[in-house]
């Protein structure tokens, strides 16, 4: 990925007629040396400059994160770039809400601010819904207790806490797997009492 971030730094510079040097005055670096290795993906973006990056070269951050393919202009209101907290599991993120297992944040532009605070980052850990979502990849999820047929959501099942594709059929539940080694969980009766919805997956985030 830090190839992939320093290749589109590199070509967005260049189209901006931006030096090493320039570049590294905005964003407040000492030398050129620090962009030099940005682009040659030697060195980290700090998530902080995220954002500031993507302003200063007109490209959205999710572009320059390497989660789109299009480098259109940043239109979007810096106000509604949010840095969105990663966590290292579903359970961390859905049962035990423990800050330590947050292993950073992602900008992510949110319109409307009132889904701030319901919405997560979760990397996946296991490879049931493989190969639409790798282990390792990472997931945006807002936090809500009903989704759509059809849709990709975090589901509660006692104490178990899984990511599955939901269809509701009349008084059935059934979580389906996109890995065929996974079958179907088929979910009626009074065992549909012990299952609840408590967010829908919006986006994916693959690994570069």
């Amino acid at each position: 990925m830090t190839e992939t971030i320093g290749k589109r730094i590199k070509e967005a510079r260049i189209k901006k007629g931006l030096s090493q040097t320039e570049l590294a005055g905005k964003l407040g670096y000492k030398s050129r040396s620090s962009i030099n290795k940005i682009e040659t993906g030697g060195r980290d973006i700090p998530k902080s400059q995220v954002v500031k990056i993507a302003e200063i070269l007109d490209l959205t951050p999710s572009y320059l994160m390497g989660w789109e393919n299009s480098p259109a202009h940043n239109i979007l209101s810096r106000e509604k770039i949010h840095m969105i907290p990663v966590y290292n599991s579903i359970d961390a993120g859905f049962k035990t809400y423990d800050s330590s297992d947050i292993s950073g944040h992602l900008p992510l532009y949110i319109e409307n601010d009132s889904d701030v605070k319901n919405t997560i980052c979760v990397t996946v850990r296991e490879q049931s819904m493989s190969p639409k979502i790798e282990d390792g990849d990472t997931i945006v999820v807002h936090r809500q207790n009903h989704v759509d047929n059809g849709k990709i959501a975090i589901v509660m099942i006692g104490e178990n806490t899984i990511v599955k594709r939901v269809d509701f059929n009349r008084d059935r539940l059934i979580l389906t797997s996109y890995n065929p080694e996974y079958p179907p969980m088929i979910i009626e009766g009074s065992e549909l009492t012990n299952v609840k919805v408590v967010g829908l997956v919006q986006q994916i985030i693959k690994i570069i």
